[in-house]
């Protein structure tokens, strides 16, 4: 795979808005946008070098997502999940797999995992569940270990891309002792069930339906090879559960200030001041949010999983988020009446940035947790939220 990875997303970007509109409105999946990613080789991103992939840092992958979100969020946001996976997957050393206990025949099956991104297979991510959110410590999922694998039953929400990845992270408790949450790789297929419940007020493309399952997985399939390990790597990895949004809010909010300056020059409404006010304004906040996620992209290449790098996490995430849902009615406010019109890329975009501070953590949960922090607490103990 090409080295210059933003490039390769820059240059696909135009594609994605050229279709953006038309999935929106109808609900619809990108598939076209998919088929893309896939020739692009941007599946394997994440995937080490020495498994076929690029090998690409934190720093990469934000700069990626943000440059598909200009062109779609809904794309990037689905794209997001797949690298977070992989991410995640490939993040695992040899000493990290070493202190977690990971048997090698578990460090086989997750190589096989990514060899497959990287020639083109996608994975969704099924872990929110109705009433329980993104708390693994609530999931009512559950697993128990079979002849030969392991049995799943439960119901996911807001799977994004379902029905159409090839394969689910799936975060299930175990039946038998529910304090061990564990994650497997489950194929789509036989067992695995999608209900289409998708009509939102943004992101309407993601196709993020509800997944139900009654499937029985080979033993490989199991994450780490060793059951419980899913709430020790949020704690360790918690960019991928949260920072890969910032990244791709920020794009999002980055085209909204595009599309607000195509409008209005169109309009000849450019000599207005209190119009290039708000474009100047908004040029600002965005650029500001760009450089908190690209220092905490930094930090995570450089010490995952620290506490002070996961502040920055948290505050990449609430301010990606603000940011984009500020700048996105700025915008649309700028633009007047005839952008609300159904159809406009600044009603869409205005609908997407909205999202943003949804995704968990929320933005009220970051903030608490940075409050905790700066009051001297430990977020881990003293959070009004549970962590996971």
């Amino acid at each position: 795979m090409t080295v210059d990875a933003p490039g390769v997303a820059r240059r696909l970007a135009p594609r994605f808005a050229a279709r953006a509109a038309g999935h929106d409105r109808d609900g619809t999946f990108p598939v076209d946008d998919f088929a893309d990613l896939r020739e692009s080789g941007l599946f394997g991103l994440m995937v080490p070098a020495g498994l076929g992939g690029a090998g690409a840092s934190f720093a990469r992958y934000a700069a990626v997502a943000t440059e598909l979100a200009r062109g779609n969020g809904a794309t990037a946001l689905v794209f997001n999940m797949h690298a977070s996976v992989t991410g995640a997957l490939g993040a695992v050393t040899e000493e990290l797999a070493e202190a977690l206990g990971v048997p090698d025949e578990a460090l086989a099956a997750r190589d096989r995992l990514l060899r497959a991104a990287a020639e083109g297979a996608w994975y969704a991510v099924a872990m929110s569940e109705r009433g329980a959110g993104a708390r693994l410590s609530r999931l009512s999922t559950v697993y128990a270990p079979v002849d030969g694998g392991w049995r799943i039953k439960g119901s996911k929400t807001f799977c994004s891309g379902a029905g159409h990845a090839d394969g689910y992270l799936v975060a299930a408790r175990s039946a038998a002792d529910p304090s061990l949450v564990s994650q497997f790789l489950v194929p789509a297929g036989t067992g695995v069930t999608v209900e289409p419940t998708w009509d939102a007020l943004g992101m309407r493309a993601t196709s993020s339906h509800d997944l139900h399952l009654d499937v029985t997985v080979p033993a490989d399939r199991l994450l780490g090879g060793v059951e419980g390990l899913a709430l020790v790597v949020a704690q360790l990895m918690p960019h991928w559960l949260v920072a890969s949004y910032a990244a791709v809010y920020v794009g999002v909010a980055r085209a909204a200030v595009d599309a607000a300056a195509e409008h209005l020059t169109a309009r000849d409404l450019g000599g207005l001041p209190a119009v290039r006010a708000r474009l100047g304004r908004a040029d600002a906040a965005v650029a500001a949010a760009e450089l908190v996620v690209a220092e905490a992209a930094r930090r995570v290449d450089d010490a995952p999983g620290d506490a002070g790098t996961n502040r920055w996490v948290w505050r990449a995430k609430l301010l990606a988020g603000t940011t984009a849902a500020e700048v996105a009615a700025s915008m649309l406010e700028a633009a007047g009446t005839s952008a609300t019109r159904r159809g406009h890329p600044l009603e869409r975009l205005y609908r997407d940035a909205r999202c943003g501070s949804l995704h968990p953590a929320t933005s009220d949960v970051c903030a608490d947790w940075l409050g905790v922090a700066v009051l001297g607490g430990d977020p881990d103990r003293d959070g009004t939220a549970p962590r996971w």
